[in-house]
């Protein structure tokens, strides 16, 4: 299993998930290319370790387990992982 960030994220983008993360798989960070282009943050499925840092730090409650992502909110468990797809290449 791993984290989903959701759509409470989108043009908040608060790093604090960023800073506690232990494996660093939340992109794009504020540091790094592209940050300003995307609307929210993602976390690595393939990298996420479950350790729950992530859900602690958020100020808008936008993270959950995947299997505990709201029917209304299941298309940011694609949208995740597709960042990773293309930026892998």
């Amino acid at each position: 299993m791993t984290y989903v960030i959701n759509e409470p994220c989108i043009a908040t983008k608060d790093t604090s998930c960023v800073e506690v993360c232990p494996v660093d798989c939340i992109h794009p960070a504020p540091d790094e290319p592209g940050f300003e282009e995307h609307d929210q943050l993602y976390i690595d499925p393939e990298e996420c370790i479950d350790c729950d840092a992530c859900v602690e730090a958020c100020p808008v409650d936008a993270i959950t387990p995947e299997d505990m992502v709201p029917p209304e909110w299941q298309r940011f468990i694609a949208i995740n992982a597709g960042y990773y797809q293309r930026t892998r290449g």
